[in-house]
């Protein structure tokens, strides 16, 4: 009877270590890919840069970068038809092969930079043709966030302009993930609250199952109940506040950001 007794009190006891980990896993620190939130704007024959990179810095010169134009989609007449990119890294080169013929020697990555998570994308002599939003892409990449949008506006009445705001990538203001983009923001709000409401869920089961363990009550499940509401609710909260205060820090950083993005006209 105490060896029955006893596996009763530790079987809820690992079991609530174990879902409660899932309650306390911080979601923040997972990698992510960060583009930038605002169009990047130049006139015809400027070279641009559009931004992206990955927070935490993490080394990519192994893995394989894709850029590529999302709204474009293949011939649905043509079976053997594909989307080509703009441009594509793969086993530490760029693959030629599959680039869309007018992207030809006019894009190119930050080869020394991509050990620091820096895939930004830089194109030479841009054109109207070429405006429309951009997708940086890391396929192989464990995260939830792999791809980021960037959009580029080639305007003909916008003043000749130069780059006041050195190419090299490391002068790119490097945000925090979640500073990056509401929609980053929410996608971490959510993904924490996921994994929190599993947790709860697993602790409340633990109580129940603990509590009609060997024949008896030890917690009325009023009060499980009760806490579970509790919890929710709280959680509720956290994660609505939460996403506001994502909100207001991205205005914020709106007017910084331009700094670095927008083109300087020539004197």
């Amino acid at each position: 009877m105490s060896r029955l007794s006893s596996s009763s009190y530790t079987f809820p006891l690992w079991t609530l270590i174990l879902c409660s980990a899932f309650l306390i896993t911080p979601v923040q620190g997972e990698v992510v890919v960060i583009g930038s939130n605002l169009p990047i704007i130049a006139s015809p024959g400027d070279d641009v840069i559009l931004p992206c990179h990955l927070a935490p810095t993490f080394d990519v010169q192994g893995l394989t970068v894709e850029w590529s134009k999302p709204d474009l989609k293949p011939d649905p007449s043509d079976r053997l038809s594909r989307v080509e990119y703009v441009h594509l890294y793969r086993d530490r080169q760029e693959v030629p092969d599959m680039k869309m013929a007018s992207y030809f020697r006019r894009t190119e990555l930050f080869m020394d930079d991509m050990k620091h998570g820096n895939i930004s994308l830089k194109i030479l002599n841009v054109s109207e043709e070429d405006n429309g939003r951009y997708r940086c892409f890391i396929p192989k990449l464990r995260s939830r966030v792999k791809a980021a949008v960037v959009e580029l506006v080639v305007d003909p009445n916008v003043a000749k302009t130069s780059t006041m705001a050195p190419l090299h990538p490391r002068n790119f203001p490097t945000p925090d993930p979640q500073d990056t983009t509401q929609r980053h923001g929410e996608n971490t709000v959510q993904l924490f609250s996921a994994s929190s409401l599993f947790g709860v869920l697993c602790i409340c089961g633990d109580l129940l199952v603990f509590s009609t363990s060997a024949g008896r009550s030890r917690v009325p499940v009023v009060v499980i109940v009760v806490t579970l509401l509790l919890v929710l609710t709280l959680a509720g909260f956290a994660a609505y506040f939460s996403r506001i205060f994502q909100k207001l820090k991205v205005r914020n950083k709106q007017t910084n950001t331009n700094m670095f993005f927008l083109l300087v006209p020539l004197d």
